[in-house]
């Protein structure tokens, strides 16, 4: 049980929107040595009870997806005794090394009976990298409004969000995603650069030196010329990113547009179970290019396919530098009520760069097209 450790045996390492993570610095332990904990948050103004369907999501369904020698080995353990207490004492340690809009938005869940521990794919290295990928291609025509199409299908995802909130930059999913050497060099060192000029207040792109995460005021202890090569050689070769595309493309058949639509005529119905979602699986795996009709029947495929999509868009992965492995990390399940976030999200953001005039709007280059 964690409680059989102190909250100070755990460190602090990084977030993201569904989970905090932690590495254990305490005494030799055979169960917790050379592990990182990640434990659930949950909003500052709306504490949803916690998903136990959740806890099964990874080592269930992600598997069947993923090769699992690219996923971190997972285990459960219980809180244990006096969780709550626990938890709280964890929380107030690490909240000074917490980002500040994180600060503002969440804390961790202290009623959560249940943690993951994982393998510590940062602290046994010399030099990892954390990149978040993000959306790996763009949308189909076919379910795309006459007004959003021809801007959807010339600028993807990424770089249209990126416009919104005013943080331009010259990194691109589509060229990392892409398999040629040239482009996926240029993702890299579109990604450097964002990671200096904000300070790694961006978190699409982070540097582990022997577990600790640094700054970009401390890039000058490593060689970016050297980082970016060994990278290079490390990504081209695996197979992950062209599968985390794949996935991407292949489960959001319809775009958040086309699925409005399917959705506006049809009850979406609730968060689905294991069960449901071993049964998609299997739907999905026996023709994984060949999607059922964009219809109310078939409304339940597409809104957990797109739930699926969406966690692969919204995933990390590390890469040893000395071990040259790649990982796939913060697979979180997402939930269904976040649908019509996403919608919103989506209009926002193509009204944003319908703004932009045409000739200074940005051709992203799919690879797969």
């Amino acid at each position: 049980m964690l409680t059989d450790t102190l909250p100070t045996n755990w460190s602090y390492v990084s977030e993201g929107g569904e989970s905090i993570v932690f590495s254990y610095k305490g005494p030799d332990n055979p169960l917790y040595t050379g592990t990182v904990l990640r434990l659930r948050k949950c909003s500052l103004t709306n504490r949803n009870p916690p998903n136990a369907e959740a806890v099964v999501f990874h080592e269930e369904i992600m598997a069947r997806l993923i090769d699992p020698t690219f996923l971190p080995k997972i285990q459960h353990v219980h809180v244990g005794q006096g969780a709550e207490l626990w938890l709280n004492a964890l929380a107030a340690l690490c909240e000074p090394q917490r980002p500040l809009e994180r600060k503002r938005t969440d804390r961790i869940d202290s009623r959560c009976q249940n943690a993951a521990l994982a393998t510590d794919l940062v602290g046994c290295e010399a030099l990892t990298i954390e990149i978040k990928p993000k959306w790996g291609f763009l949308p189909s025509p076919t379910h795309l409004s006459e007004a959003t199409q021809p801007i959807k299908t010339r600028t993807c995802r990424f770089c249209m969000h990126s416009h919104l909130k005013a943080q331009p930059s010259s990194f691109c999913p589509l060229d990392l995603y892409s398999g040629e050497e040239c482009r996926i060099k240029k993702a890299l060192e579109g990604l450097w650069e964002v990671w200096l000029d904000s300070d790694g207040a961006i978190n699409n792109f982070r540097v582990f030196v022997h577990g600790k995460r640094i700054s970009s005021e401390e890039s000058s202890s490593i060689s970016k010329e050297a980082t970016i090569s060994a990278l290079l050689g490390i990504l081209t070769t695996s197979p992950v990113l062209r599968t985390l595309s794949r996935l991407q493309r292949t489960l959001d058949a319809l775009d958040i547009e086309g699925l409005a639509t399917l959705w506006n005529a049809a009850d979406v119905g609730g968060n689905p179970t294991v069960s449901e979602w071993h049964e998609f699986i299997t739907s999905y795996l026996s023709s994984p290019n060949a999607p059922p009709p964009a219809t109310p029947e078939h409304l339940r495929y597409h809104v957990l396919a797109y739930l699926l999509s969406a966690t692969f868009k919204d995933c990390s992965i590390i890469v040893g530098i000395a071990s040259r492995t790649v990982t796939v990390i913060d697979l979180a399940l997402k939930s269904i009520d976040r649908l019509s976030k996403w919608e919103q999200l989506d209009r926002e953001i193509l009204s944003a760069y319908a703004a932009v005039p045409v000739q200074d709007r940005k051709i992203c280059v799919d690879a797969a097209i």
